[in-house]
């Protein structure tokens, strides 16, 4: 059996790059297209793989039933977008793991209802621009300004 070779040091920085945004927006596919919408990023080390809590009455659950593929992005002190695949978990213990208070208030339920769903989200492939280095962007324009060879301030890595 083949295992999956893991970049750590992309994941080390993709974590580091999202680490402190509370919100993401999950693309997933429908019939008609693409649907985006804001998601709360789950307090856990991102590790390759995203967390985020749904209800099984939502249409966010049924496309993802129809077509696990997904896109996730992030804005903070810099962009990033997460290429992956949804996998839907019913784990009323993971679920309390990862609850809150502002879950209660935004889902309008309480951490042991049954209609709860984890969206785990295994990441293949991200794309970042590291815009909020205020000293890369300096240098860059510098580099910019000056004819030099400008920095690639824009990646995007295997997971």
């Amino acid at each position: 059996m083949n295992t999956p070779v893991v970049n750590q040091e992309a994941i080390e920085t993709v974590r580091d790059l999202i680490k402190d945004i509370d919100t993401a927006m999950l693309t997933t596919v429908t019939p008609e297209g693409l649907v985006s919408r804001p998601m709360k990023t789950q307090e856990v080390e991102f590790d390759g793989d995203l967390w985020f809590l749904t209800k099984k009455d939502t249409n966010k659950y049924r496309e993802l039933m129809q077509n696990p593929l997904v896109n996730v992005a992030y804005v903070g002190k810099s962009y990033v977008s997460i290429r992956g695949e949804a996998e839907l978990i019913q784990d009323p213990a993971k679920v309390k793991e990862f609850w809150n208070k502002a879950y209660e208030m935004l889902l309008d339920v309480s951490y042991d209802d049954p209609s709860l769903v984890l969206i785990k989200i295994q990441a293949d492939t991200a794309e970042y621009w590291e815009t909020g280095s205020k000293t890369k962007l300096v240098k860059n324009l510098f580099n910019k300004m000056t004819g030099k060879h400008e920095m690639d301030l824009n990646k995007t890595v295997d997971l």
